[in-house]
């Protein structure tokens, strides 16, 4: 029988520890399927059990964040189809999430793979991150752009937020099916495409595909729109769909207590999570709920610093 050195026994235990736990449980509520997630505790892990459920297209309707002393979390949601009914196929949906979330927790699988692209994505695409003003029909000219100057579009991803959109767009040279090197071709590429986005000297940036320019797409683009000042000079909402961020702080436990009650809509809890993690909060404890299209969100924080409301823009 072979034998394992006692640091590779080890390097799996951590392993085995240290991927996050899901059960999947369509009998608990009647009205929406509960998703649990248990995990060691990391910095983002929060964010990719919330980005795993954005993926694969479900609702969170409620749940709740619990953490001890900061070694283990627990993540309990209550999630529904985009029909509001109970997710049909708990067994699927939980084989997709625990691929999601090993994949995650794994640095070797964090770049993502483009449909098409059977290669590294870093070996084989360039990537064009764009910002502009939406209208109707923008992405077909850009796209109409890119097949004049000869580059393949392999994938892309778009949000629009304010009437602003942003767009990831992966792309290789359309003869040579190789990324795109040349620095002249690459400006003259950029400058057609801010001319068509109307977003100024940052309206399209080129990069090299790796595991540091991109990581999760969903999570670039929430940055892409949050960089973009433009999208939060928009006049603010009034009334029952107004946006309300209130921030306290609990000096005796070390938190800071950020509450965040708006209109309900798809990703919200994932733009809020997406937020306290770029801020470099991390959440130990925290309850969410829905109330028909109104969403209310409670977050308990550790931080080292006050936190403005103003790094809210949802």
């Amino acid at each position: 029988m072979e034998r394992c050195h006692p640091s590779e026994v080890y390097e799996l235990f951590v392993r085995h520890m240290n991927t996050p736990r899901v059960v999947v449980d369509n009998g608990v509520c009647d009205t929406a399927t509960l998703v649990q997630v248990h995990s060691a505790r990391k910095h983002g892990v929060l964010l990719e059990a919330v980005a795993a459920l954005s993926d694969h297209g479900v609702c969170v309707r409620k749940g709740y964040i619990s953490s001890d002393d900061g070694r283990w979390f627990m993540d309990v949601f209550h999630v529904t189809d985009a029909a509001g009914c109970k997710v049909a196929d708990a067994d699927k949906l939980l084989v997709r999430l625990e691929s999601s979330l090993a994949a995650a927790a794994a640095a070797a699988d964090a770049l993502p793979r483009p449909a098409g692209c059977d290669s590294p994505a870093k070996e084989a695409l360039c990537l064009l991150e764009l910002i502009g003003v939406d209208r109707p029909g923008l992405l077909s000219e850009v796209f109409a752009v890119l097949h004049d100057l000869r580059c393949s579009t392999v994938d892309a991803k778009a949000w629009t937020h304010g009437g602003r959109v942003a767009a990831l767009v992966f792309v290789r040279d359309e003869d040579t099916g190789a990324p795109i090197h040349d620095a002249a071709r690459i400006r003259r590429i950029e400058s057609r495409l801010r001319h068509v986005l109307r977003g100024g000297a940052r309206g399209a940036r080129t990069v090299l595909l790796d595991a540091a320019a991109v990581g999760n797409l969903d999570r670039r683009l929430h940055q892409l729109l949050s960089e973009d000042r433009e999208a939060d000079r928009r006049a603010p909402a009034e009334g029952p769909t107004a946006t309300a961020v209130a921030v306290q702080e609990w000096g005796e436990r070390g938190y800071s207590v950020v509450t965040v009650s708006c209109r309900d809509r798809p990703k919200l809890l994932f733009d809020v999570v997406c937020t306290l993690t770029d801020l470099d909060y991390v959440v130990y404890h925290g309850t969410f709920d829905t109330d028909g299209d109104h969403a209310q969100q409670v977050r308990l924080l550790a931080v080292s610093c006050s936190i403005d409301p103003q790094d809210f823009s949802f």
